[in-house]
This record gives structure tokens, C-alpha cells and sequence, in this order.
């Protein structure tokens, strides 16, 4: 996300890593390409003005700590307002409510109103967890209604029935009177989306909100509309009083301005920000991580913290069994380190949350070439038989040809994978009585770790 604006404010920095101090010519100099940057990434204009006015003010009369250079303490200030600019810090969903607990969910259609609600379903359910139902007042779009019931069935939640021909007002009272007869923790309404601003669409949503007067009421919105989101906001706002907004689509091909304008138009924090398309792609949305990853210094806390979520602890603690006693490393453990890859959200998701000079290194792969090579060799050790994942020596000619008809590559992907293998293989063997067991072991006495 917001490539072009990272590219252009580390650039800026290495510039001006000769300059000895901060004078009103090099501010000036980066606050022009700053402005320029902004624009460039579709943030609104009254939002840049009012933004490089702050930096700025702040930027003049600035001391520059030894230790840093002017370019760095300049982009130090930018993050600050960057992060003041979508909200600061973390804005945490109001559930504070005689259940159940309403939340509203509106905004324009396309915008990922439907898949957004069964991701937040899902949070609530393993991050608060909570006892939830949605229920769909989208009675317009063909298949709205059907396409909650299936996301919500993946998200784990309860789904209230609603039909085409009943109207949102009776929809809305029947199921929050079913969400409180059933004790619900929380009620989830996906409402009705338009291709553009109405007044019809207006005045439904605020029937809605005068029924059901929820807790939170969160605009969902497309990071990628750019100046679009800006317009929208404003109407959703002089209609609502919005509670909180969710940017979708923040991995996608945008450009970062919808996170600095929309915040700034509606008054309204950032609570969450789709990642993904899968039910589990949604952040808790941190304001000074996301100025950090804009600035291409990098979110190493969500990297973590996606790494964790996505290893099998069980899975990990088994593999260290099995290296600290040199028992064989086999090729159902090769698939399962393959697998954990795949349940921390792919290589091209780690890439977004590293520092840009390292993602710059790694960026020179193929992404979506190493992700297609990571499922061939799936498929590869999956056509072969229990006996031989735990014997690949077994494998020989006859049983290679067998192994690469199965999984639809040449026996040479087959070689290729048992020769990576191998080299594995060898390296466990090493890491046996090494000084990497010893740091394993100091790593023993960390929480969720296995000791030794």
C-alpha cells in the first residue's frame, strides 16, 4: 500500500543525509516533495494543506539530536503527523452496550461491505470472544442476502434469515428481537449499498440507525477510491453519526490517500483494515504502525504478530523434538513447514510489513512465481504415499514417474524437490549439538517455546 508515497519520503531522506542541520531551505525543499507525494497519492487537498502546515511548524526551531540526521529527525516529524492525521494510535470497537451490542455497517456498494461484516464477525468471535449473529438489509443487490449467509457460516457466526421482498426497517426489528430472545453478544446489519451517493439510500440508513441505535456505527470504505472516498465520507457523515471507519482493500494497488483523508473528513477513527480476502485478513488498525509502513521503516509488530497467528505451536514444538534427538527430518515435516507459510498469509503479505530497503532485496523475486512453487511442491509431496513422505529414499524411478503424473509436473520438479529436501535434511542433521541448539535451548525459557 502507498508504494509511490514510501518511494518518494525514503528517497527524500537519503537526500538530505549530507545536510548538517534543519534550515527553512531543506524544509522547504522536502515539504514540496511531501505536498507533491500526498497529491500524488489521491489524499485531499485540505488534508495535505492542513498537513504540511503542522510539519512545518514543527520542522522550524527543531534540534537535532546528535545522532541523527536532518533528513531522519525531518522524517520522524512527518511520521508523528502522519499518524496524528489517521487518528493515533489504536481506536478499539465499542462493545460496551446491554446486549446485544448493534453495530451498523454502511457505505457505498463494492466497497466490501458483506465479506467486511463476516471478518469482523470472525474477530469478535476468537479475539472478544463473543456470541454473534449478522443479518442482511441489503435487499437490492441479487445474491446479497446469500452471500452473507455463506461468509457468515465460514466466520463461525450465527446468520438471521431475511428475504428480497421484506423491507429493511422490518428485517432490522425482527432481528435484533431474535438476537435479544437468543442472548447475543453482538448483532452484525449489513445494509444497503449504492453505485453512488442518493437520497433513498439516505433516508433508509437513517431508519435503520433510528431502530436500532447501535453501539458502533462503522463506514466501511474501499482504499482504493482516492478522492472518491473523500466525497463519500462527507455525505455518510452529515447522515450518520459515524463511529468508526474500516478501510478494505489495503493490499491492493492503492495508493494510500483514502487512510490520511477519510479519517480527517469524518472526525471518525480508524478501527480496522482489510489485509486480504480471506475472513482472517483484517488488522486492528494502528495509526503509528500504519505511518511507519507509508515511511518504509516497515510494521515488524504485525509481522510478528501474523507469524504467530499463523504457526502450529504443537506442529514447531515437534519439529524441535525431532532435531534435538537428530531423529530423521522427513518429508512430512518438510510439508508441514510449507503449510505454516501458507497460514501466515503467503510471502507477498510478509513482504508488505518489512522495512522498504529489505523488502527493495527481496522484492527482486517473483512473489507470485515462489507462491505457485510452494503449491507444486505441496501437491508433490502429496501424491506420494504416507511410506514414502516418511522413507524418501524409497523413491526411485518408477515411483518418481508415479509421484509427477499425480501432481501434474515433469519427474524433474520431482528430483528438484528431493534434492531441496535433502540439503534440509543435511542441514538439521548439523544443527544437532550445535551452537544454534544452544540458542534454541535460551529460547526454551520464552513463553510458548518448547524447552529442552
Amino acid at each position: 500500500m502507498a508504494t509511490a508515497l514510501t518511494d518518494k519520503l525514503s528517497r527524500l531522506v537519503k537526500e538530505m543525509r549530507g545536510q548538517a542541520r534543519i534550515t527553512e531551505s531543506n524544509v522547504q525543499d522536502m515539504l514540496r516533495e511531501v505536498r507533491m507525494a500526498l497529491l500524488e497519492a489521491d489524499v485531499a487537498l485540505p488534508v495535505v494543506r492542513d498537513f504540511i502546515a503542522r510539519v512545518k511548524e514543527k520542522a522550524m526551531g527543531q534540534e537535532v539530536m546528535g545522532s541523527l540526521s536532518p533528513g531522519q529527525a525531518l522524517v520522524g516529524i512527518v511520521s508523528k503527523e502522519l499518524a496524528v492525521t489517521m487518528g493515533e494510535g489504536v481506536s478499539d470497537i465499542n462493545l460496551a452496550a446491554q446486549p446485544p451490542a448493534v453495530i451498523l455497517m454502511a457505505g457505498l456498494q463494492g466497497a466490501g461491505k458483506t465479506t467486511t461484516t463476516a471478518k469482523l464477525a470472525k474477530h469478535l468471535i476468537e479475539k472478544r470472544k463473543k456470541k454473534v449473529l449478522t443479518v442482511s438489509g441489503d435487499v437490492y443487490r441479487p445474491a446479497a442476502i446469500e452471500q452473507l449467509k455463506v461468509v457468515t457460516k465460514q466466520a463461525g457466526a450465527e446468520w438471521f434469515p431475511s428475504a428480497p421482498d421484506q423491507k429493511p426497517a422490518d428485517i432490522a426489528r425482527a432481528a435484533l428481537d431474535y438476537a435479544k430472545r437468543h442472548f447475543f453478544d453482538v448483532l452484525l446489519v449489513d445494509t444497503a449499498g449504492r453505485l453512488a451517493i442518493d437520497e433513498a439510500l439516505m433516508n433508509e440508513i437513517k431508519e435503520l440507525h433510528a431502530i436500532l441505535k447501535p453501539v458502533e456505527t462503522l463506514f466501511v470504505v474501499d482504499a482504493m477510491q482516492g478522492q472518491d472516498a473523500v466525497n463519500t465520507a462527507r455525505a455518510f457523515k452529515e447522515a450518520l453519526p459515524l463511529t468508526g471507519i474500516i478501510l478494505t482493500k489495503t493490499d491492493g494497488d492503492s495508493r494510500g490517500g483514502a487512510a490520511l483523508s477519510v479519517r480527517q473528513i469524518t472526525g471518525a477513527p480508524i478501527k480496522f483494515a482489510g489485509t486480504s480476502e480471506k475472513l482472517d485478513g483484517l488488522e486492528v488498525f494502528d495509526a503509528e504502525r500504519h505511518a511507519g509502513r507509508i515511511l518504509g521503516m516497515g510494521d515488524i509488530v504485525a509481522l510478528v504478530e501474523q507469524m504467530a497467528s499463523g504457526v502450529n505451536m504443537a506442529e514447531a514444538q515437534k519439529l524441535a523434538a525431532k532435531i534435538k534427538s537428530g531423529d530423521g527430518f522427513d518429508l512430512n515435516d518438510f510439508l508441514s513447514q510449507l503449510q505454516q507459510m501458507k497460514n501466515m498469509g503467503g510471502l507477498s503479505s510478509l513482504l508488505d510489513k518489512l522495512p522498504a530497503q529489505m523488502a527493495a532485496k527481496a522484492g527482486a523475486i517473483d512473489m507470485d512465481k515462489a507462491e505457485k512453487d510452494i503449491k507444486r511442491k505441496e501437491g508433490i509431496i502429496q501424491s506420494m504415499t504416507p511410506l514414502e513422505r516418511r522413507k524418501p529414499d524409497l523413491i526411485k524411478a518408477t515411483r518418481k514417474r508415479r509421484i509427477a503424473a499425480g501432481s501434474g509436473v515433469h519427474v524433474q520438479e520431482v528430483n528438484r524437490l528431493l534434492n531441496e529436501f535433502e540439503q534440509m535434511q543435511g542441514m538439521m542433521k548439523k544443527m544437532k549439538g550445535s551452537g544454534m541448539m544452544k540458542m534454541m535451548k535460551r529460547m526454551g525459557g520464552m513463553k510458548g517455546m518448547p524447552k529442552f
